[in-house]
């Protein structure tokens, strides 16, 4: 159970950076890691508890101290990133997980966009590969990594087909989608419309229904899934990669990493008005139980932020 007490000020170590917090971001990697969900994420955080106790890790806010040889940056910068146990006043982060805030963006918007924003860039140009022109299938399209999605696959020059719930279909089109399917009332997997990338971002769809609407040579790139195992929760990832060399179809999966360079690249499309956070809700920082039982129940419009 999270709850709210005062630690003392961290400080940085070599390579790291002291932020003072403005604002951080709620995403459901945070949730993982605090429930010990899937099962595995407790061999290395602690089998009944988390060895540390302290959560988040979007993060945006300004530098407060260097920590030896860090370069690049200086005190009172305005900056965006990751930082481990961001619900804080004060986190550390690594120098090399932390960009120049985009100009356009206040810190509520600019603390919701590395982690999501960089895992749909990999998923969208490393792991799908995509090209101007293709057809592009986006599920969990308003959540926080599939608003993302939508929009970086329209920058690179995709038609975007969206799938999401219809209280959210307003939001998905405002972001660009080209179509706008309801799952609630049609099965994306078995109509007769061909992809040549789908990138699963929510639900369980086996592997052989979501290669049912791939081109022959389509990309599948599952990045995300709640019901696909207690023990790993990638069961069906490790499907995909399992098959992948027995069918002309690339079936693959996304384990996000986050970097300088993936942060600036997001942060330049943020200022030339090409991709945009999409912030749904807004908590204070003593009520982060209750931002995350709002990301845990689907009752999330695109990102969540912390005030601090």
């Amino acid at each position: 159970m999270l709850r709210t007490e005062r630690v003392p000020r961290p400080v940085p170590g070599a390579g790291r950076v002291l932020l003072r917090v403005r604002a951080a971001g709620v995403d459901r990697g945070t949730w993982h890691l605090t429930a010990g969900y899937p099962y595995a994420v407790r061999a290395a955080l602690g089998l009944r508890r988390p060895r540390d106790p302290a959560a988040g890790l979007d993060v945006a806010g300004t530098v407060a101290a260097l920590g030896p040889g860090v370069t690049g940056c200086a005190v009172g910068d305005p900056v965006f990133g990751t930082a481990h146990g961001s619900f804080a006043e004060y986190a550390v982060a690594r120098a090399d997980r932390i960009a120049p805030k985009p100009a356009r963006l206040g810190f509520e918007e600019a603390a919701v966009l590395a982690v999501s924003g960089v895992t749909a860039l990999q998923a969208l140009r490393d792991a799908g590969r995509v090209r101007a022109g293709q057809r592009v299938l986006v599920t969990g399209a308003s959540g926080g990594v599939g608003t993302y999605a939508v929009q970086l696959a329209k920058a690179f020059g995709a038609e975007v087909t969206a799938v999401c719930g219809p209280a959210k279909a307003d939001l998905v089109r405002s972001l660009g989608a080209d179509h706008v399917r309801d799952y609630t009332r049609e099965d994306v997997t078995a109509d007769d419309h061909r992809y040549d990338l789908v990138v699963d971002l929510a639900g369980a769809n086996p592997v052989a229904r979501l290669r049912r609407i791939l081109t022959p040579r389509g990309t599948l790139v599952i990045a995300g899934g709640e019901d696909c195992g207690a023990w790993t929760g990638m069961g069906r990832q490790f499907r995909a990669l399992a098959l992948s060399p027995f069918t002309r179809q690339r079936l693959t999966m996304l384990a996000s990493r986050q970097n300088r360079a993936d942060l600036d690249k997001l942060a330049s499309l943020v200022d030339a008005g090409r991709v945009l956070p999409s912030v749904g809700s807004v908590f204070p920082l003593d009520q982060v139980p209750q931002a995350l039982a709002l990301l845990t129940e689907g009752g999330a419009r695109g990102k969540i932020a912390i005030t601090v």
